[in-house]
């Protein structure tokens, strides 16, 4: 299933549901179907979600910290050239609602999903 968010102000965001649920409920509290964001509730929106990024590069900064100190000196007969490719970050998922609401905020109009 997907999410489509809605403006007057901007083009649509089309998000897989797993994702747009993850990012409602990290603004929301919950994360229903149908909703609507009144533009007085963008900015603690905003606020909720930028915090969670943080939080979320900072725990990302210390596994990876962590990690380093931990690894053990590789085989030098391994293939050097495999790159283990990290998981989709937090912020890289919640940029372009961020973007969305922080327009939304400037030029004011309600965000709605499910209508």
């Amino acid at each position: 299933m997907l999410f489509k968010f809605k403006s007057q102000v901007t083009s649509d965001l089309i998000m897989l549901e797993a994702d747009a649920r993850r990012l409602l409920y990290i603004m929301l509290g919950h994360d229903p179907d149908k909703g609507i964001i009144l533009v007085k509730d963008l900015s603690a929106a905003i606020a909720k979600l930028e915090s969670a990024v943080a939080q979320d590069e900072a725990a990302r900064l210390q596994r990876s910290q962590a990690a380093q100190k931990a690894s053990v000196p590789t085989d030098s007969t391994q293939d050097a050239s495999v790159e283990v490719l990290d998981a989709v970050r937090l912020a890289q998922r919640a940029s372009p609602m961020l973007k969305l609401l922080k327009h939304c905020v400037a030029d004011p109009s309600d965000v709605v999903w499910g209508v």
